[in-house]
């Protein structure tokens, strides 16, 4: 038989024993007593302006494992992978700059600001936050000069943890597992509910969800797997960093929710 094609099977098994373990993790961010708290603007509101800091470091992850797969120099050096260097720049293509529904295109993330502004959503943290960088500060300290809410600036380091570690299995398992394809089905039906509410004020933040979470699920997760499949191959010892890898950024996920379940629950007194 081809070796290609050994590979490729024995590469399909192990992402999908890594699914299965990973599979209570998810159903247990699927069923998250924090969708039940999202019944109102004002709750939606206070979501957003925390998980705004998961959509940006979200970003982060993709830029470093383009870094890490792709020559970003000059003079140029073909990359030591070419299969992976293009699943990457495909996802970079869309998530930094994608059609943004208005003729124009934006970054993800962009479209995720504008869908807070448009309802109402406090965006000065988040402005705050990359003014910040862009003055050459820190990570932590822009984190702690812009005042991000503790739950998300926590997410935030741990992140960047995996990024500053240099272990690519870890970086590239963390991007595909903890993705934002974390965000159920009951999310958008919440969403869809309450624009109806608003007088259509969330029509910025459904494209968001559609075009975003859309393209995680149908596009972009299953390259992302491609590519943890590539980088693993028929290792075990990488393909156990992964499982690790993507269990802490499963567990990261869950404590940004249980902060911002307790957030939400605080302004109701």
């Amino acid at each position: 038989m081809n070796d290609n094609i050994v590979g490729h099977a024995l590469g399909t098994m192990q992402i999908e024993r890594l699914r299965a373990r990973l599979a209570p993790l998810r159903a247990a961010l699927s069923s998250h007593p924090i969708y039940g708290e999202i019944d109102g603007l004002a709750a939606l509101r206070l979501f957003m302006e925390h998980h705004v800091f998961a959509v940006w470091d979200f970003m982060s992850l993709l830029k470093a494992l383009q870094q890490r797969l792709c020559c970003n120099d000059v003079p140029w050096l073909p990359p030591a992978d070419h299969a992976s260097a293009r699943l990457v720049n495909e996802i970079v293509l869309a998530e930094e700059s994608d059609e943004d529904g208005s003729g124009g295109f934006a970054s993800h993330f962009a479209l995720y600001v504008r869908a807070m502004a448009r309802c109402g959503a406090d965006t000065s943290t988040v402005e705050r936050f990359l003014d910040e960088l862009r003055r050459g500060s820190p990570l932590t300290a822009a984190l702690d000069t812009a005042g991000v809410p503790g739950c998300a600036r926590e997410f935030v380091r741990r992140t960047f943890a995996v990024i500053d570690g240099g272990d690519l299995v870890g970086l590239a398992a963390t991007f595909t597992f903890g993705r934002e394809d974390l965000l159920p089905d009951l999310f958008r039906r919440i969403v869809d509910a309450l624009h109806k509410e608003a007088g259509g004020r969330l029509d910025a933040y459904r494209y968001y969800l559609h075009r975003h979470i859309g393209l995680d699920g149908d596009e972009h997760g299953p390259m992302a797997a491609r590519l943890v499949q590539s980088l693993c191959g028929d290792h075990e010892g990488r393909w156990d960093m992964a499982g690790r890898a993507a269990i802490v950024a499963l567990e990261a996920r869950r404590d940004l929710w249980d902060g911002i379940h307790a957030a939400i629950r605080g302004i109701r007194g």
